[in-house]
């Protein structure tokens, strides 16, 4: 078949990849005037396949005083009046609790292990230079409350089949990774998960949109699709400000812009984006980077090697849709570099930066068919877009071959279950 894949971040690219893989002629429309330039291309770094458990837990009641009024608070709410938000805002609290959010680490974490499968070869056999490395990851807990919570996750996810993590004092956290060393009177523990990954999302998005290019994919760069055109439940054209688009499916990856586009085609997608920040910092020469990824629990930031550069991303701003980047956020960030790694000299080109990555209430994203015969979604990813993307790429093209899918995919179907 022509299948169109609208979006072309890392879920549009990643879903285009495999469907040109399995003989699918494609195309790609993208709004913005080159890949991977939304919510992929400064992302937090981490193919964190361990660390998939939603936003929404139990916690968040609790929570909710200082995320309606802190202006510093790592995730933040920002009221405002409108429908979406709202409908959002309250599924968000209703799932908000221990059962549910359980319930979604499952389905996540077997999506994510598909991911795993699927991405990290592809990224070797393709010879995809978007510095990967398999580095493990480090999760940093500020008291021992927070630290035995951990250890119960831990406990939890190692009887849905999570291998390798151990819980880890404050001097092994050191001996594990030394770049924390001027950090450690700040952690009482950490978790180590020695399966973890990291690599630059952004470059990936080049370099597989260029691949895709050379294979006889047709890439559409700065044209913005305005609604479906649909006839008889199915797709007939996309309408976009330079005219229709045809082709036999079409595939909705379009970031923070599903929503919209779903409405048009009679689908409420509760797609909402949530806003974070990046800055990608590089210390004074024979200053000693991190080896592996850092989550530092207290901030909520994470740390990610790229090269001879650190990723620092971080913040979750609910309700907040610009893409203007506020200098305390910035200075958050380059306080965390110099604080948790002791970066006291920083290279002063930060590459500051702020994406709003499209999340669903409970933090499942939405794959698979829709209501309409030839349009396929693959939506609402959050976060976790670089983690998942290959795992949702492969339920979507089971879902275009009409076959089984590699994966139980009920839980991210349409409408949610």
């Amino acid at each position: 078949m022509h299948v169109c894949v609208i979006g072309a971040g890392v879920v549009g690219l990643t879903t285009a990849y495999f469907l040109q893989s399995e003989g699918h002629a494609v195309s790609i429309v993208e709004r913005e005037s080159a890949a991977g330039l939304g919510a992929s291309g400064g992302n937090g770094a981490q193919l964190s396949y361990a660390f998939v458990a939603p936003l929404a837990d139990g916690t968040i009641p609790f929570k909710l005083p200082g995320l309606l009024f802190s202006r510093h608070a790592p995730l933040k709410l920002h009221p405002r009046a409108d429908l979406a938000q709202l409908k959002w805002a309250l599924q968000f609290l209703k799932v908000a609790n221990l059962r549910s959010a359980r319930s979604t680490t499952e389905v996540l974490l077997r999506l994510a292990e598909l991911s795993r499968e699927f991405i990290e070869p592809l990224i070797e056999g393709e010879r995809i230079e978007c510095d990967f490395t398999r580095g493990g990851k480090l999760v940093l807990y500020p008291d021992a409350p927070s630290l035995e919570a951990a250890r119960a996750q831990m406990t939890y996810q190692a009887a849905l089949g999570t291998r390798g993590q151990v819980v880890l004092t404050a001097a092994q956290c050191v001996e594990r990774e030394p770049a924390i060393a001027g950090y450690v009177s700040q952690f009482v523990g950490g978790v180590w998960t020695p399966t973890e990954a990291a690599a630059d999302c952004g470059a990936f998005c080049t370099q597989i949109a260029a691949l895709l290019a050379r294979r006889g994919a047709e890439i559409q760069y700065g044209r913005t699709v305005e609604r479906f055109d649909v006839v008889d439940g199915r797709v007939r054209a996309l309408i976009t400000d330079a005219g229709p688009l045809r082709a036999d499916a079409f595939v909705l990856a379009a970031g923070d812009a599903a929503a919209a586009l779903g409405r048009s085609a009679g689908l409420d997608l509760p797609v909402l984006p949530l806003k974070g920040y990046s800055i990608t910092v590089r210390p004074e020469a024979g200053v000693r980077l991190p080896r592996a990824s850092i989550t530092d629990i207290r901030r909520k930031i994470v740390f990610a090697p790229l090269g001879d550069t650190v990723r620092v991303a971080g913040f979750v701003e609910i309700g907040n849709d610009d893409r203007s980047i506020p200098p305390r956020r910035t200075g958050a960030l380059l306080e965390a570099a110099r604080e948790v790694l002791g970066y006291a000299v920083i290279d002063g080109n930060l590459q500051p930066w702020a994406g709003l990555r499209p999340a669903t209430p409970s933090g499942r994203p939405i794959i698979g068919r829709s209501p309409l015969a030839n349009l396929f979604l693959n939506v609402g990813h959050g976060s976790l877009g670089w983690t998942l993307a290959a795992g949702g790429a492969r339920l979507v093209c089971d879902a275009v071959a009409g076959r089984a899918p590699t994966i139980d995919s009920a839980p991210f179907a349409w409408p949610a279950r």
